[in-house]
């Protein structure tokens, strides 16, 4: 069935993209997986494609083309179970703060090189007390003079080892009352003196993505590397999470649809008592049920997917779209594993992998519990 979303365009560009993917990216996951992170030629790849800019403005080399392009490039890479780039926390996440808060002279600087593939982009939220209170960081960004001095250390974040600049969420004024009136969004550099790369972690899924903790020892960074006006970190942060969820409810989903796609394959194959399991009928029901589910919830993201584009106040249905889906893509990844039997155990098998790959879906952009605390609210249950 066709997807109202996508027009021949969208079609033609899709089949662009997995040609490049098969050619540049497929071959090389396993190695990716092996080494903990991916060569940052394949980031100059896609930049020279012109696959990072495809919702990015036209004057710092984007396409201006829409959200849609990059969920594209989203699916396909979960299709290929290509986690390791984390393609949308550098194109969807960290890049719009450039677009959309940075000055001329952050976007000249950084957003061209983030489009080309030169300028590797990470945010640095989570810290080791605190998780998705984002009022309660510990990090300082003192003002001395024309530069902003940092303290404090930074956990869990994605592209740590490997990334060129980083949003990092500071206080800048500890004694606001409340305290998310004292947060400021301050861009660092790899390389800037007192920065430092912390530990790889060792996670139980993703093993080709690169996360690591990150410290600042009396980091000094000028006072025009700060994103927007000083305090209004807070308010940056809560009008870019609408679409940072979205990204993981159209990820989950493309996840959680190859996990049963793989699935009914291999149940066509797999035999037992004498015929495919395929063949009884507790398999063809489960495999049915998952794939209504997911069918269902890829409507529904779609049609927030567009709301989005046309921007809609979508948080609420962004949240529903995430937590709904993210944990769709953890259950899926499980029962096809139990469908695999014995050999889904086994790491190869691709289905081993989505079910640690998952687990972390309904943790990071908001923990599932919190999406649904914000959708109580919008319904004025508090």
């Amino acid at each position: 069935m066709r997807r109202d979303i996508f027009d021949d365009e969208h079609d033609v560009f899709r089949e662009q993209f997995r040609r490049f993917a098969e050619e540049e990216i497929a071959p090389r996951i396993a190695d990716w997986n092996e080494a903990g992170q991916p060569e940052r030629s394949a980031w100059l790849a896609m930049g020279e494609a012109g696959f990072l800019g495809a919702d990015m403005p036209e004057a710092y080399g984007g396409s201006d083309a829409g959200f849609r392009y990059d969920a594209i490039i989203m699916e396909e890479l979960c299709d290929i179970r290509a986690h390791a780039l984390m393609f949308s926390l550098h194109t969807d996440i960290c890049a719009p703060y450039l677009r959309d808060f940075g000055s001329e002279a952050q976007k000249q600087r950084y957003l061209t090189k983030a489009i080309t593939g030169e300028c590797l982009l990470g945010v640095a939220m989570t810290e080791p007390g605190t998780g998705s209170d984002l009022a309660a960081v510990q990090t300082r960004a003192i003002r001395d003079g024309d530069e902003y001095v940092l303290n404090g250390a930074k956990t869990f974040i994605s592209h740590g080892q490997t990334g060129d600049l980083f949003i990092v969420v500071a206080k800048t004024d500890p004694d606001a009352e409340p305290a998310h009136r004292g947060i400021s969004l301050i861009l660092v550099e790899a390389g800037t003196p007192g920065f430092e790369r912390g530990r790889k972690l060792d996670k139980m899924g993703l093993p080709g993505q690169d996360t690591s903790e990150l410290f600042f020892n009396d980091c000094r960074v000028p006072v025009e590397n700060r994103l927007g006006e000083e305090g209004a970190g807070f308010k940056m942060l809560m009008s870019a999470l609408q679409q940072e969820r979205l990204c993981i409810g159209v990820g989950s989903i493309a996840s959680a649809r190859r996990s049963v796609l793989d699935t009914v394959e291999y149940t066509k194959e797999r035999r037992a008592f004498g015929q495919p399991i395929a063949a009884f009928q507790n398999t063809q029901f489960k495999l049915a049920e998952l794939m209504t589910e997911v069918e269902v919830g890829r409507a529904f993201v779609d049609k927030v997917v567009m709301a989005h584009e046309r921007g809609e106040d979508v948080v609420s249905e962004a949240s529903m779209a995430k937590w709904w889906a993210s944990d769709l893509q953890k259950r899926a990844a499980a029962e096809c594993l139990q469908l695999h039997g014995g050999y889904g155990f086994m790491k190869e098998y691709p289905i081993s992998g989505d079910v640690t790959d998952a687990a972390v879906q309904s943790i990071y952009a908001g923990t599932n519990e919190i999406m649904k605390r914000i959708i109580a609210r919008r319904l004025g249950l508090e």
